[in-house]
């Protein structure tokens, strides 16, 4: 819970460290908090909200903590207080399940409200929520060409110069004083970039996983790694096997 944490401190705003990279010529800066801004276009990109995903699990019966939607709007909020972009794009899973934008409290539909009043803000469907969000502002689509950069949810296993996708939430392990560190990350070669999930309660997969292969020329690829207040750059061939 780091991220909620240096999020909601008096520091947030000033007291952070972003890596800057680009992606197909296109200047980008990667945040502790898990977005992507690209400041040419004043465009934040976050991935993976999975929104009310401890009520999708309550109703099958299994309980997770119940504060993972508050926690990961508290972030969005700081994110976008930070960076006031004129467009959002949540590049799909944005709820855990179709139902999850419907049956939403209508508290966090105010703060999104809130979020989104005065930017254009869209939502890229997901495999997890492929119908769109239900009843919010934006506007809901499978794929979005801006800003020179295509962005979608899964990853084109065909052509994915210029893309910026989630789905696969990128991790990496790195040693450091003689223990091995394991955080989420953005992912890229300079051709395409992997989002890491912007969710409280989402897990990672690690880049040397095979679903990882194919996606990047790996001596170009570097991993981003979230800190509490910085970004930690590491080339894939210094990452932990």
């Amino acid at each position: 819970m780091h991220r909620l944490l240096h999020a909601t401190s008096a520091q947030a705003a000033t007291g952070f460290f972003q890596a800057r990279t680009t992606i197909n010529g296109v200047t980008a800066v990667c945040d502790p908090l898990g977005g992507l801004f690209l400041p040419e276009s004043s465009t934040l990109v976050v991935s993976d909200l999975h929104l009310e995903k401890g009520s999708a699990f309550a109703r099958r019966g299994m309980m997770l903590p119940p504060y993972d939607t508050l926690a990961t709007l508290r972030i969005l909020e700081a994110i976008i207080a930070r960076h006031n972009p004129a467009t959002v794009i949540s590049l799909g899973d944005n709820f855990h399940d179709r139902r999850g934008s419907a049956v939403m409290p209508e508290t966090f539909r105010q703060m999104i409200s809130a979020m989104a009043r005065g930017r254009d803000w869209i939502w890229i469907n997901g495999n997890h929520d492929p119908d769109g969000a239900c009843g919010l502002p934006g506007t809901s689509m499978d794929e979005l060409c801006h800003a020179g950069l295509v962005f979608r949810h899964q990853p084109s296993s065909v052509d994915g110069v210029g893309e910026i996708a989630g789905h696969l939430h990128p991790s990496a392990t790195v040693r450091r004083r003689e223990r091995s560190i394991r955080r989420a990350c953005f992912a890229t070669d300079g051709k395409r970039l992997l989002m890491p999930a912007f969710g409280v309660t989402t897990g990672g997969l690690d880049l040397r996983h095979r679903a990882m292969s194919g996606l990047f020329e790996r001596e170009r690829l570097v991993a981003h790694m979230l800190g509490r207040d910085r970004i930690y750059s590491v080339r894939f061939a210094n990452l932990l096997g």
